[in-house]
């Protein structure tokens, strides 16, 4: 992949909380590189504490890594990118006595969007989650599931290249994290944007990836990267083809020691 077709190049990023010596000293990342192309859909997956999280606030512009560097659209990230980048969180972050599209609008007007046009992005966000006739709803009026849809609108409505989502779908029932699943993989064929998507479910990162890129135990580091051919939007019934299984299989075959490698871990620091 050339710079050109890359809309993140991540060159030898390492990050590391605290100083050596300190008892909260932790190593996060360790001399990571990626490259993601334009448009696709990279899953980041690992045992918790791996540094999945850290690098996707490093690519945002969140944090600055100890060293190494991160490039967006071939520009250095130096801090936020808002006119470059949006982010989905776990917590939807909706403001509570704000109705669905006031908190659209809000994300617009926090990036500078002028304010003529936020009425058509956020009806065109709405639109594109299937929130149209909510959009006067409160949080509080709203399931689990539709609150995430919100959230997903007020970023697509900052019309950025770059979605950053960190577990977005991570507090919901499986059910509802299958249909979310679903309309991104809808929206990814649509839009054409570039999705880095952080997820602890083996699952959804083989139903919505184009890669999946797999993090060892902490210090992080890419072991692999596992391509998942197919085309989106992705069908339901991938999920019980064998080519989905033997995806997963392969998935939780690289994960493994991974994980018990942190449980271990972990085990060892409560001694």
């Amino acid at each position: 992949m050339t710079a050109r077709d890359a809309a993140v190049r991540i060159k030898g990023v390492s990050h590391q909380f605290g100083a050596a010596g300190d008892t909260q000293y932790v190593r996060a990342l360790a001399d990571t590189s990626l490259d993601i192309a334009r448009g696709e859909l990279l899953c980041l997956i690992g045992p918790s504490g791996c540094g999945k999280s850290t690098l996707l606030n490093v690519i945002g512009g969140l944090m600055t890594p100890s060293s190494g560097s991160v490039e967006v659209a071939a520009k250095p990230v130096r801090g936020p990118m808002p006119h470059d980048i949006a982010f989905v969180f776990q917590e939807h972050a909706l403001f509570p006595w704000n109705t669905v599209i006031e908190n659209v609008r809000l994300g617009m007007l926090f990036q500078g969007v002028p304010k003529s046009e936020h009425a058509a992005r956020a009806k065109k966000s709405l639109e594109a989650v299937g929130l149209t006739e909510f959009a006067n709803h409160y949080p509080s009026q709203l399931s689990g599931g539709m609150r995430q849809r919100a959230a997903l609108a007020r970023a697509l409505s900052l019309e950025t290249d770059i979605l950053l989502m960190d577990e977005p779908f991570a507090a919901l029932d499986e059910q509802t994290r299958m249909i979310l699943g679903e309309d991104l993989s809808v929206l990814l064929a649509r839009t054409e944007k570039t999705i880095v998507f952080v997820t602890h479910s083996l699952g959804e990162a083989v139903f919505l990836a184009d890669r999946v890129a797999v993090f060892s135990a902490r210090p992080g580091t890419i072991k692999k990267i596992m391509r998942v051919d197919e085309p989106h939007p992705r069908r339901p019934d991938f999920v019980t083809s064998e080519k989905f299984t033997a995806l997963r299989n392969e998935l939780y075959a690289l994960l493994h020691d991974e994980i018990r490698k942190t449980v271990s871990e972990s085990a060892r620091s409560e001694d």
